[in-house]
């Protein structure tokens, strides 16, 4: 008598057989990560520690590329990457624009965006104030993309 298989049985098998080697951590993914973007010719790459910051990762990567295919490219060599170490991303958003993309590798994610778009967001403004550029202070603190006016 044959013994019944149950999904969860063939899920879990899939799952095992997907990965042979453990997931890498989290210095090795972005490394890998950096000479990925490196070889692609991103430009302005920017690592950020995001640590003690948010509970969604430790690190951020940022960078920019010169084109809307360039980004695309880029997007899919990082998911091309992390899957040759053993990291299956958990998600990627925004692909088919090529504006921005997201890469969600866990404890590592990656913005790919064009140079405008980038520009506008200020994602290193936002998680590493001080560490790229000068801060605003608090009288000129963005309010809904507007500079917030002072009266002296």
């Amino acid at each position: 008598m044959r013994p019944i298989l149950l999904l969860e049985d063939l899920i879990f098998k899939k799952m095992t057989t997907q990965r042979d080697t453990p997931p890498a951590s989290t210095t090795t993914l972005s490394e890998a990560v950096l000479r990925a973007l490196e070889e692609m010719k991103a430009k302005d790459i920017r690592k950020i520690n995001v640590l003690g910051k948010t509970s969604i990762a430790d690190l951020m990567l940022v960078a920019s590329g010169t084109s809307a295919r360039h980004v695309q490219s880029m997007a899919y060599e990082v998911v091309r990457c992390a899957r040759k170490i053993g990291v299956i991303p958990l998600g990627v958003e925004g692909e088919k624009e090529g504006e921005w993309v997201l890469v969600d590798l866990g404890d590592v994610i990656v913005h790919l965006m064009l140079p405008r778009i980038r520009e506008f967001y200020g994602l290193e403004r936002l998680w590493a104030p001080g560490e790229h550029g000068r801060d605003l202070d608090s009288a000129q603190a963005p309010v809904c993309g507007r500079l917030r006016q002072t009266t002296a």
